[in-house]
């Protein structure tokens, strides 16, 4: 029986993966006037940026100066999401959880203070009962760690547990956990070749919550 769901961050309750596409694609072009191929970006969404840098530095110059760039994506990102509303359906499944008594995670390869943010100018923080970010694993996704602790603080198995990702990163760490899964893609990751998903949705307008859990539950 499912007692627990664990949410992404990034690119599944708020799109920042677009936004951070797209600001680091501006940065690039205006740069070295590179055009980053949305195919290699996304190869580091759900995780961190070091595939981003490695490529860069093949693709453009061996010494790139990763802080400045960093920096300057960063600025254009908060332009970007600072009127961002939560993804179609969030709030519903969040609501939904919070009635059937279902305990409430977040696991994600962002900071504490990162998430924390960002779901306080969302009004969602209060949904949650536990927050498990980069700053509690050694390892974010795609290792499993953040998932392990998740499963761990909540004192749970993996199959009392359903994780919504939107990355591929975020959906190899969760089955390598063993928790079943369903992906709800992005504009930047829909195109990602997903498997072993418990359910894919283009939405989470296109499934209640209850929906997924009986289905889980049969």
């Amino acid at each position: 029986m499912i007692k627990a769901v664990i949410f992404d961050f990034d690119g599944l309750i708020l799109d920042t993966e677009t936004a951070w596409y797209d600001s680091y694609k501006e940065v690039l072009k205006k740069q070295f006037e590179f055009d980053l191929p949305l195919e290699e970006f996304v190869k580091c969404v759900g995780s961190n940026d070091t595939w981003l840098f490695e490529y860069l530095e093949k693709e453009i110059a061996e010494h790139l100066d990763a802080d400045n760039i960093r920096s300057s994506a960063g600025i254009l990102h908060t332009e970007f999401v600072k009127e961002a509303k939560a993804r179609e359906g969030v709030v519903e499944y969040l609501a939904d959880a919070r009635e059937a008594g279902l305990t409430i995670a977040l696991a994600t390869s962002s900071t504490r203070e990162w998430v924390t943010t960002h779901l306080t100018n969302l009004n969602l923080i209060s949904y949650f009962d536990h927050l498990i970010t980069k700053d509690d694993v050694d390892r974010v996704k795609p290792a499993p760690d953040l998932f392990l602790k998740t499963i761990e603080v909540l004192g749970i198995e993996p199959h009392e547990a359903v994780v919504f990702e939107d990355s591929l990163n975020g959906l190899i760490a969760a089955l390598e956990a063993k928790i079943p899964t369903v992906v709800i893609p992005n504009p930047v990751t829909e195109s990602l070749p997903f498997e072993n998903y418990h359910l894919k949705l283009s939405s989470m307008a296109d499934m209640s919550l209850q929906d997924i859990i009986e289905s889980l539950n049969k």
